[in-house]
């Protein structure tokens, strides 16, 4: 009984991990390693710390409210629910095509090319539909943790073996910051590190169904709910840190480009493995990456087609939050169908349709993460469960820095 009341706990917070160790994770960091060496780690490090208090406020109001951020949207007005909408949910077909594209790649590089890359990336997104509606958030949950602990295992592995390759030197280069491209590029790296900030809804959704399977009498301390979730979003962190460190110690030591491809990327990350472990090694950690990004996949069509529905429910004003299973299914389907459009028609070279994509997350994330921050210091909570001063300014901290590069970003475009 206790393991599954823990196992219940943690789950949001590494169903989190295992959304977050996709793109963010195996191409972006990577290539922020292959390009710079180790000189955008700080970069990721600000990442994680700054986006952080967004991500935690969904589990605080979650977790003493039994309710999703949407609620606390809708108790500052109905425009916080409808600007939630207006920046989010246009772009989750364009977010769709991008992790459904990179899974394709990992999968065209262990078995070969078998079909045109949309159509590949096409069946991923379908099939992760599809194990979606048949298992939902339990099959969900199982899957992931057993994947994700074979791939940080691997990776871990390899990090420690490409060290003494690594040009430490790059560290403290900071020549990228005089180079419009590499700014550009930081924008991109920031806007799915580790995930977009919209997730954290998604956070507080997960949070919620979590919950209510536990027995009753059995809701924990909200220091033991932010415990259970803070310790995987470190060690998600600690994995992009990894990531950008394979790409340094192989691809930026060796003066390998990233290729723009997504199976040609996929092959070079196979290829960070195999240099370091051995074929063996290698063959099982690309299984674990195409695993792991399927559970991606699956990750971020459940987040959007339950936030869908629950943000109609609520603006409705109904009880029900969570929407009906006929309006899940209808949006999983409709945002799979809009996604798989997008593969025909606006995918052309996946670095740069990558870019794109995690660049316009990046530019609503301030806009986002105030709206957390007011949710959980002006609507009705525990005075336990509000943030202390220092998470405060942690957090308004974030707002200003993203904020500041958005604008940079619409200024060097």
């Amino acid at each position: 009984m206790t393991e599954s009341i823990l196992r219940r706990l943690a789950g949001p917070g590494l169903i989190f991990t295992g959304a977050a160790i996709g793109t963010s994770h195996l191409v972006q960091s990577t290539r922020a390693g292959a390009m710079f060496g180790v000189a955008l780690v700080g970069v990721i490090i600000l990442a994680n710390l700054l986006k952080y208090p967004a991500y935690r406020f969904g589990v605080d109001y979650a977790h003493v409210r039994r309710r999703s951020l949407l609620s606390g949207y809708r108790e500052l007005g109905v425009w916080a629910v409808w600007l939630f909408l207006i920046a989010v949910i246009p772009l989750v077909p364009i977010v769709y095509a991008a992790l459904g594209a990179a899974t394709a790649g990992i999968f065209a590089t262990i078995f070969g090319p078998l079909l045109p890359m949309p159509v590949m990336a096409s069946l991923v997104i379908a099939l992760a539909s599809l194990l979606l509606l048949v298992g939902g958030y339990r099959l969900l949950d199982r899957v992931n943790g057993v994947l994700l602990a074979f791939l940080v295992i691997s990776t871990v592995l390899t990090t420690l073996m490409v060290l003494p390759r690594v040009e430490w030197g790059t560290l403290t280069d900071i020549s990228w910051t005089g180079q419009t491209k590499a700014l550009l590029f930081i924008v991109a790296l920031a806007g799915f590190m580790p995930n977009p900030v919209d997730v954290s809804v998604a956070l507080s959704l997960w949070k919620v169904e979590a919950d209510s399977g536990l027995p009753e009498g059995t809701h924990p301390s909200i220091v033991k709910a932010r415990s259970s979730f803070l310790w995987p979003y470190v060690m998600t962190a600690l994995m992009a840190v990894c990531f950008c460190i394979m790409g340094a110690g192989v691809m930026h030591a060796q003066h390998i480009a990233p290729l723009p491809d997504a199976p040609g990327f996929a092959g070079q990350l196979v290829d960070l493995y195999r240099e370091a472990l051995g074929p063996t090694a290698a063959a099982l950690a690309a299984v674990a990456a195409l695993s792991v990004m399927l559970t991606t996949v699956i990750a971020a069509i459940d987040a959007y087609a339950r936030t869908l529905p629950a943000a109609m429910e609520v603006l409705r004003g109904g009880d029900n939050e969570t929407g009906t299973r006929a309006e899940y299914v209808a949006s999983c389907l409709v945002l799979a169908a809009l996604a798989i459009v997008v593969l025909f028609t606006l995918m052309r070279e996946f670095t740069t349709f990558l870019d794109f994509v995690t660049s316009a997350t990046f530019v609503v994330a301030p806009l986002l993460a105030l709206l957390n921050y007011l949710v959980v210091t002006r609507c009705a909570m525990p005075e336990e469960a509000r943030p202390t001063t220092a998470m405060k300014a942690l957090s308004l901290t974030g707002v200003a820095v993203m904020g500041a590069l958005a604008v940079m970003y619409f200024a060097l475009v």
